[in-house]
């Protein structure tokens, strides 16, 4: 068992590359897959190269996985066209239509929802590097850097958007419509980041 929680990390890595690999083949439109995945491949490589250094608890690893997995998969067929419809059914029956409407497809803003649990090994690292003294500093950080990052991608989004122009900039800002849309992600990317410390907050420890 102590064998099987020390590769866990490797299996998740092996995961997300058979996804990786399956799903950079003939992608909807490759410069959106481009773009799309530049910002998961990056930190990838940071975790691989960092990883004898700084190991993340297998709980971290597993949110950060299970992150890659669903934006890999949103990459491929850009996030406003990738394939939802249970998902769409389950978030429909949440009787939150301002952030989840009936007719959209709401791919993206459970996306956004999911960028707020890469708050955990955000304030694991700080908590373990004794960055700071205690767990609600961490938290409170964790969640500060999600708002954060999410309000900075919604700024590349409409960059890229701008720059890139066509249908490849209008799937990749991926508003469908929406004209708060940019809000609404940043919210939810605040919201996921709470929710995991409601759910996860009590195995945030100093030592993994």
């Amino acid at each position: 068992m102590k064998q099987l929680k020390h590769y866990l990390p490797h299996f998740f890595l092996l995961l997300y590359l058979v996804e990786f690999a399956v799903l950079a083949i003939n992608p909807f439109d490759r410069a959106v897959w481009f773009a799309e995945n530049l910002p998961i491949i990056i930190p990838v490589v940071i975790l691989i190269f960092t990883y004898n250094k700084f190991r993340f608890s297998n709980l971290s690893y597993f949110l950060i996985t299970l992150f890659f997995l669903f934006h890999t998969y949103g990459g491929h067929y850009t996030f406003e066209l990738a394939p939802f419809k249970f998902g769409n059914k389950l978030l429909s029956g949440l009787n939150m239509d301002f952030l989840f409407p009936d007719g959209r497809n709401n791919f993206d803003r459970l996306g956004h929802f999911l960028v707020g649990i890469l708050a955990f090994p955000i304030a694991e690292l700080f908590l373990r590097k004794q960055w700071v003294k205690n767990r609600a500093t961490a938290i409170f950080l964790g969640i500060l850097a999600m708002g954060f990052w999410g309000a900075l991608y919604e700024v590349i989004e409409m960059y890229y958007a701008v720059f890139e122009g066509g249908d490849a900039g209008a799937a990749f800002l991926g508003s469908q419509g929406d004209i708060w849309d940019a809000q609404k992600d940043m919210y939810l990317d605040i919201l996921g980041a709470a929710s995991v410390f409601i759910i996860c907050g009590y195995w945030l420890k100093k030592e993994s």
